[in-house]
């Protein structure tokens, strides 16, 4: 009876984990998210070493600060304690203080590349799907995984657009074609079809976000530049230097798919042309 008893709570909790995929997949959440929440359910699950029903708002304290000792950052744990919010609110229904829980997001300043260091990462970019791949992505102020995921059918050439579907949170959103590459996307796409993805590897299919993200590293080291940059600098240089031109930050958040513009003001730390004009007092 007891083994009996022990493999009924194991196909209960393999039940409860697909119910919660089934879930989260119903109310539309991204793949990504969905992975990201299994995971961290499942993770929490081995924590604890007791059944799931018995947990409580200690257990997640004592989970986070494992994971805050992992040195994670403030939002991966957000991440991880919002899934749990939700497996434990939707699948169990149990409602914990999980919320009271939640760290502080962290307030770092964006790595963003200078217009100078951007035009030294595409020059040394010969591999021409590579340039299209990284003048578009600072272009357009897109995610790599937005980049990677573009179709040709995504591109509006009559008005220099490019439409972005289900990008983070589900949300679609409208951005822009530099004007600098229009002939060069239109070179590289002429013998693919509407649906075909833009950039796809050797078999045809698309690119991994991986890849996109070795392209950036690979040529960041070829141009010399040594600051820790990643691929979402190439976002992070879009939304500073379309501010230091003087563009509204209404519209910037618009282009950049910011549901809050709080995210978006983080921008004016690394674009505020008085404060670099001021001269230390060192002389």
């Amino acid at each position: 009876m007891p083994n009996q008893a022990k493999y009924s709570a194991k196909n209960k909790a393999k039940n409860n984990e697909i119910s919660f995929e089934i879930f989260l997949k119903a109310q539309n959440y991204s793949p990504r998210t969905i992975k990201a929440y299994c995971h961290y359910v499942r993770e929490f699950k081995v924590f604890i070493a007791k059944s799931i029903w018995q947990a409580n708002t200690q257990d997640v304290q004592a989970y986070l600060l494992s994971l805050k000792e992992k040195n994670l950052a403030a939002a991966t744990m957000r991440l991880a304690c919002n899934a749990l919010k939700t497996y434990f609110l939707k699948i169990l229904k149990k409602k914990l203080n999980i919320l009271e829980t939640l760290p502080r997001n962290d307030h770092k300043i964006p790595i963003v590349l200078s217009r100078a260091e951007i035009a030294k990462l595409l020059e040394v970019t010969t591999n021409p799907k590579h340039y299209l791949i990284l003048a578009l992505s600072y272009g357009a102020g897109l995610r790599v995984s937005e980049v990677v995921n573009l179709k040709v059918n995504d591109l509006n050439f009559t008005e220099n657009l490019i439409y972005i579907y289900q990008a983070k949170g589900n949300k679609d959103r409208i951005s822009l074609i530099p004007l600098k590459i229009i002939n060069s996307l239109k070179n590289f796409i002429q013998d693919k079809r509407p649906a075909n993805y833009i950039f796809t590897n050797q078999s045809g299919k698309k690119l991994t976000t991986r890849t996109a993200q070795k392209i950036f590293s690979n040529n960041l080291i070829k141009s010399g530049i040594t600051r820790p940059a990643s691929f979402h600098s190439l976002r992070h240089s879009f939304a500073t230097h379309l501010l230091e031109n003087g563009t509204s930050l209404r519209y910037i958040q618009e282009l950049l798919g910011h549901q809050n513009i709080k995210t978006t003001q983080v921008y004016t730390q690394v674009a505020n042309s008085r404060l670099k004009s001021i001269k230390s007092p060192l002389i």
